[in-house]
């Protein structure tokens, strides 16, 4: 019963956070510069024709009428349409979308990857490993387009180790069922695609992981040091139990609340921070989408980007929650 109340408040709070996007957007769409009416039949139209456009669209309803049209048209899918590419924006991000949710996802293992590497390192004082967490303060120091773009300057241009942009060579054709190129190529049998869509994926996951990986590494790390100053863990030794086997079975697991919840925020952030990075990499994918829409004052395309890296972020942060309460019982939602 108590975890039924856990999680109905959970998401009641979810719901409410949503709620208050939509409400934002909507406000946010009735002030922007734009003309709808005019984006779908031209400035130049009758004042029959835009009257009757008006109309069809329901510009001429009160404010709450059309907030509720607003938002049940979220709640079907519907997004609108784009003033750009004349498409419904569901579908263009329905296209667009897998691409940047391959590179965050690729991005996010790799922070993980290097967040326990740089905990571990620090803990157990592995031999060598202050040159690398220095590394990592140093390239962490930079925002993550100024790091694309010193790695494309370094590595595409001068080395010439990776590409510098795209997810895949361009002689290369490979479409599949799940828009991940990764995925598609395991599952089409392509190795040589497989280990190209890894090529083009390095470089613009390296430069979104970097930051999200020291800062969850650090509080991975301190998380740690505090457990292994903890009275059970001192009582697990007196009993017999390897150095190895304490961590394994009382440290990592105590030490999980904190940097997983860390981990889930950097989820959230790194979705919001893929717009920039697939502008310098030019990585065909819905943040890309979202600043060539904005250069064209493509409002109903940028909204609907934004309500779904919004809803990802919100969720994230939820489904975290319900985590750390596995992981330490003694958490609660509230």
């Amino acid at each position: 019963m108590m975890w039924v109340r856990r999680l109905a408040f959970r998401l009641a709070a979810l719901l409410a956070v949503l709620l208050a996007l939509t409400i934002l957007l909507f406000f946010l769409q009735e002030i922007a510069d734009f003309d709808p009416v005019a984006a779908t039949i031209g400035a130049n139209a009758s004042p029959e024709a835009i009257a009757a456009e008006r109309a069809r669209l329901g510009l001429d309803d009160p404010v709450l009428t059309r907030y509720f049209s607003y938002l049940g048209g979220l709640v079907t899918g519907d997004l609108g349409w784009s003033l750009r590419t004349r498409h419904p924006v569901s579908q263009d991000i329905a296209q667009f979308f897998p691409a940047s949710a391959e590179l965050v996802l690729f991005a996010y293992l790799l922070a993980l990857l290097l967040a326990a590497a740089f905990a571990a390192s620090s803990v157990l004082r592995w031999p060598g490993a202050a040159l690398g967490r220095g590394v990592m303060f140093l390239l962490a120091a930079a925002p993550s387009f100024l790091l694309g773009i010193v790695g494309i300057i370094v590595f595409y241009s001068r080395l010439g180790w990776f590409p510098g942009s795209g997810r895949i060579g361009r002689e290369a054709d490979l479409s599949g069922p799940t828009g991940f190129m990764t995925i598609d190529a395991l599952l089409a049998g392509r190795l040589d695609l497989l280990g190209d869509a890894l090529h083009h994926l390095a470089l613009p996951a390296l430069a979104l992981a970097v930051g999200p990986a020291l800062a969850i590494g650090r509080v991975f790390r301190s998380s740690l040091e505090t457990t292994l100053e903890a009275e059970f863990i001192k009582t697990a030794r007196v009993k017999g139990l390897t150095e190895g086997q304490t961590l394994r079975r009382h440290v990592v697991r105590n030490s999980l609340p904190a940097p997983l919840a860390m981990a889930g925020l950097y989820l959230g952030v790194m979705f919001a921070g893929v717009v920039v990075v697939e502008r310098v990499f030019t990585w065909p994918g819905l943040g890309l989408y979202m600043f060539n829409s904005l250069l064209k004052a493509d409002f109903p395309a940028v909204a609907g980007g934004v309500f779904v890296l919004s809803t990802i972020y919100v969720v994230s942060n939820a489904v975290v929650d319900v985590l750390q309460s596995v992981a330490d019982p003694r958490i609660t939602f509230s």
